[in-house]
This record gives C-alpha cells, structure tokens and sequence, in this order.
C-alpha cells in the first residue's frame, strides 16, 4: 500500500469513526450491508473511468450510457421476450461498442476526449427519450430474469454480491495494471503519450481499449442498476453518475494530467464518497447537496494533486542542482586552500615584504 492509499485509508477510517460517533446507526450490521451495496454499485464503473484518466482522459457518458443501454436491456425481456443470457450479453456488447466508437474517435480523429464524451452524453440521453417516447420502463409484475436478478441484486452469506464482484473485479484490473505490460503501457501514455509512441508503444490501441474496457463495465453496472431500481427513466436514470466516478478516481489519487493512479486508490475513493454522503445524510443536510459534495471531493482533490505536482517539481529541481554543484577535489581539501587564494597569499606577503 503507497502514501496515497494509506493515507487515504486513514482518512475513511476516521470519518467512519466520527460519523459512528454522532449517530451509532451507522455502524449497524444493516447500513454497513447496505454501504456495501451502493459501493460495489458504483465502484464497478468509477474503475472502468479511473482507467481512462490514467491514459489522461476523462469519459462523460457514462450517466447517459447507462440510460440508453437500461432502456434497451429491460425492452429485451419484456416486450420481446429474449432470454436473459443474451440480453445480457447484447447490453455488454453495446457497452464495449459505445466504447469502442469513443475511442475510435479520440485516437484516429484526432478528436478531444471532452468534447467527444460530452457528445456522446448528449446523444445517449437523447436517444434513450427518443426511444421510450420519454416514458419509464420497467418490469412490472412478472418475473423476467428472476435468475439474474437474484445474481445482481442476491447476497452470499448476508454480502451483496454486487460488492463481491467489486472485490473480484478489483484485483483482476490490479494484476492487469500494476502486474502487467499492459498496465505500465497505461502509465507511459498519461505520462507522456509522444514519448511512449517513439519508444514503440501503439499509443492509440492502448487509450482505445481504456474507453472500451469502460464501456464494457458501463455495461455491467447498467445490468446492477436496473436491477437495484426495478425501472429506468431515461430523463433521469444515471444523471451525473460519471461526476461521482470521476470524484471517485481522483479521490482515489488518480490525476486528471494522466499517467497516475491505482485501483486500490479508487475502490477506497468509492467507499469515502458513501461513508460522506451517509454523513451529510446522518447529519441532516438536504440531500440535494450530494452534488454540492461530490463537486468539493473534485476540487479539493486537485487542488491536492497541483500541490503534489508542484512539491515533486520543486524536489526534482533541487536535486538537480546538488548534482551540478561543483565539489572540492581531495587536493583542494587537503590544502584546505585554492589556487586563487594561494595566489592571493602570496601576493599579500609580497606586498608586507
């Protein structure tokens, strides 16, 4: 565990304290169980976002792709009746396809990831309106997936599954970018990507499959939260769920510049930004000021990051000058005098003669 995580491990550790100090409530088997719940609902796609920060990247459309792919995968089962393991599977492949035209765009267009995700948030939202008439689907009284619901929304020994796949799916992404060639080509492109494309490392695959990997887990917890909500509103399903990834991640030390952060540091991003908005719950503060939250967790957390980037610059710098700082020879330390200076003696003791 870096200073970073531990730090922030710490940090979670003490509001968990003093919020079960205000209100013992919050260390409850039940609200603990269901922390667990919406963290591992939400932890899912902040990984698939911190993967694109790291390349130094960001991915607006997350919100928007859950509504569209919610709408369509709920549509599968019970207007036309599709078994639930192809549904499935279709939603997935619609998630890794919407990823996929993202970053086809970013890499081969040359197109910026802001304006490109933004689009992307528009469009998605517009057409899952478009497509419902702007009306809410749901599953109404029957029982259309009850196998997968009981997988997505069912507990193992009293812990949600959907945490349990956080879990899983945490230590899967770990290996695949602290333990992999992949990983470190990762930290090379949010580093510097033209330096990392002259060392022979194909730059644009790799920031494409950082937008398709999060589109395929756009996918999965589209498929989580249908199922956590029962119905999806397409005007309102999912808003500004990717400003909570994006506080996650940078919370969880990701840097907006690119070419830093760790999945440790996001899943406990996660958990911090539940354990405060069950604070601001417990301390009776309106809950439209979650938003208010999550926006002061993203400035403080690069403010955070600039002071950081700022402290390594000044360290690099002095280390640099200590390097090239001229140093005594071991004659001149042993005479403990110069050139200059034995010159100088001996003009003065010319001078006194």
């Amino acid at each position: 565990m870096m200073k970073k995580e531990l730090g922030l491990f710490l940090l979670l550790a003490v509001i968990s304290a003093i919020t079960g100090a205000i209100n013992p409530a919050f260390l409850s088997f039940v609200n603990l169980l269901n922390m667990a719940n919406l963290i591992g609902l939400f932890g899912v796609f902040a990984l698939g976002e911190g993967l694109v920060i790291i390349t130094g990247g960001i991915d607006l459309s997350l919100g928007s792709m859950f509504a569209l792919l919610g709408v369509v995968f709920i549509d599968l089962l019970t207007t036309y009746q599709v078994p639930w393991p192809f549904a499935l599977l279709l939603v997935l492949m619609g998630g890794l396809a919407l990823g996929g035209i993202q970053g086809f765009l970013i890499t081969r267009l040359k197109m910026q990831p802001f304006i490109v995700t933004l689009c992307g948030l528009l469009i998605y939202r517009g057409a899952a309106r478009y497509y419902t008439s702007d009306s809410t689907r749901g599953f109404g009284y029957g029982d259309e997936a009850s196998t997968l619901s009981n997988i997505a929304s069912g507990n193992v020994a009293g812990i949600p599954n959907t945490f349990i796949f956080l879990i899983i799916l945490a230590v899967i992404l770990g290996v695949l970018l602290h333990r992999s060639v992949y990983g470190r080509w990762l930290y090379a492109v949010g580093k510097n990507e033209e330096a990392a494309r002259y060392s022979g490392i194909r730059t644009n695959l790799v920031i494409a499959t950082a937008y398709v990997i999060s589109g395929g887990l756009a996918g999965v917890s589209t498929v989580m939260f249908v199922f956590y909500t029962n119905s999806v509103s397409p005007s309102s399903f999912g808003n500004f769920y990717e400003l909570y990834a994006i506080a996650a991640a940078v919370l969880g030390g990701c840097s907006l510049r690119g070419g830093e952060g760790s999945i440790l540091g996001i899943v406990l991003g996660t958990a911090l930004l539940q354990v405060l908005q069950n604070l601001v719950n417990i301390l009776g503060i309106p809950n439209s000021l979650n938003f208010a939250v999550m926006g002061t967790v993203i400035l403080i957390g690069v403010l955070a990051d600039q002071q950081l980037q700022a402290r390594r610059r000044r360290k690099a710098a002095l280390a640099g000058l200590a390097r090239t700082a001229p140093k005594a020879t071991p004659a001149q330390g042993k005479h403990g005098t110069s050139t200059l200076g034995a010159a100088a003696v001996r003009t003065s003791t010319g001078e006194q003669a």
